[in-house]
């Protein structure tokens, strides 16, 4: 059973996106604070209808997100 619900964090132009690694959930906004309550309101449709343990989470999984930062060359 999974206790972490996992997103990786990406940025295109003025857009932040969250995909997710262990759900089937994308979501996006133009800032980290409006991204976290887009997060909340998407795993909330996730999981709505269902038990968190039918979706092979524990009742209350911890939200983790990593923010990929682009490649920096060094010469």
């Amino acid at each position: 059973m999974k206790s972490i619900i996992q997103f990786t964090i990406s940025q295109e132009g003025k857009d932040f996106i969250a995909e997710g690694v262990n759900v089937p959930v994308v979501t996006q906004a133009q800032s980290f604070d409006e991204l976290t309550k887009n997060i909340r309101e998407a795993l909330d449709l996730f999981f709505e209808g269902h038990e968190a343990k039918e979706l092979g989470f524990s009742d209350t999984p911890a939200v983790l997100a990593n923010f990929e930062v682009p490649a920096v060359h060094y010469a």
